[in-house]
């Protein structure tokens, strides 16, 4: 194996939400016109039906119309990663011939569950659907929604497995991204990829050498993310935080509301959708959106 990651899983991964109505009947119109902005906005990747795609809310019937839609607008210009986490195994299975039957280019599966898992059991879950087609797939490391860490430890196990390529980590609680980045290389193996989340840290995992960005934001102004990423990637200090800072805002509102629900206003007042969250998640009142629309001013691009 050589000791570079696989492009796919490198630069700015893009998240987009999944437009859909009342009834979760996805609207491709708008996810396509998503996807071609952020074809546009030059990032590196797609991050499809994760926790800002909100896949956890859609069956399997629209996740299918939500990736088919996807790779026709994509039309090959920019490599698409499925986000296929369910709670049964073989649910995910399908999730996964699904997406490899549709053209996806990767898988990212986030281990959901009602009954907490132990590690046996998510190492189990994941051998078992990389098996299942000869797609990369991400790890997806979200004790936030999931209420399940992965333990160093059982990342560099699951690296192992030969269609197990990356990882996409929430920040360390220490913000020590050098020493977890460091720690997690020495284990895992050569190419497999870091990636981080948590989109107000985005820049210091960056800088710090994480290999990918995925990212919120990326999903709704791709080429101001872009921008981000491109500078932190070269080690840019100074125009990696003249950047940052002009996300701070979204950042604030971000933390005092949550990103999904931040997301669907401002892609609201920007005419991509009108669409609204999946029920029982409610759309932020309208007194606050004058303070969203400020902080998607500061933005280039709208």
């Amino acid at each position: 194996m050589s000791n570079t990651p696989l492009p796919l899983f490198a630069g700015l991964s893009a998240f987009p939400l999944t437009p859909a109505d009342e009834d979760g009947r996805v609207e491709t119109d708008a996810l396509q016109a998503l996807v071609a902005r952020i074809v546009d906005g030059k990032a590196t990747s797609i991050g499809l039906l994760g926790s800002t795609g909100a896949y956890a809310y859609l069956s399997r019937e629209e996740r299918r119309r939500a990736v088919d839609a996807a790779i026709e607008a994509a039309a090959g210009r920019i490599p698409v990663i499925a986000g296929i986490g369910a709670i049964r195994t073989d649910q995910v299975q399908a999730l996964a011939r699904d997406a490899a039957a549709a053209g996806a280019d990767g898988l990212l599966l986030a281990p959901v569950s009602y009954t907490p898992l132990t590690e046996e059991e998510v190492f189990q879950h994941y051998a078992t659907v990389a098996a299942t087609t000869d797609l990369p797939l991400c790890v997806y490391n979200n004790p936030s929604t999931t209420h399940f860490t992965f333990s160093e430890s059982l990342i560099a196990r699951l690296s192992a497995i030969e269609t197990i390529r990356a990882v996409k980590m929430p920040p360390p609680k220490d913000l020590d991204f050098s020493g977890e980045m460091a720690r997690l290389r020495n284990n895992a193996a050569a190419d497999f990829a870091i990636c981080y989340s948590g989109d107000w840290h985005g820049a210091e995992a960056l800088l710090a050498g994480a290999d990918a960005w995925y990212s919120v934001v990326g999903g709704l102004f791709p080429h101001a993310a872009a921008a981000l990423t491109k500078s932190a990637r070269e080690k840019d200090a100074g125009e990696t935080a003249r950047i940052d800072t002009m996300f701070e805002p979204l950042w604030s509102l971000f933390k005092a509301h949550g990103s999904l629900r931040v997301i669907y206003a401002a892609a609201n007042l920007l005419g991509l959708t009108k669409a609204a969250p999946p029920r029982p998640i409610l759309p932020l009142p309208e007194m606050l959106l004058p303070e969203i629309e400020k902080a998607i001013a500061a933005l280039p691009e709208r």
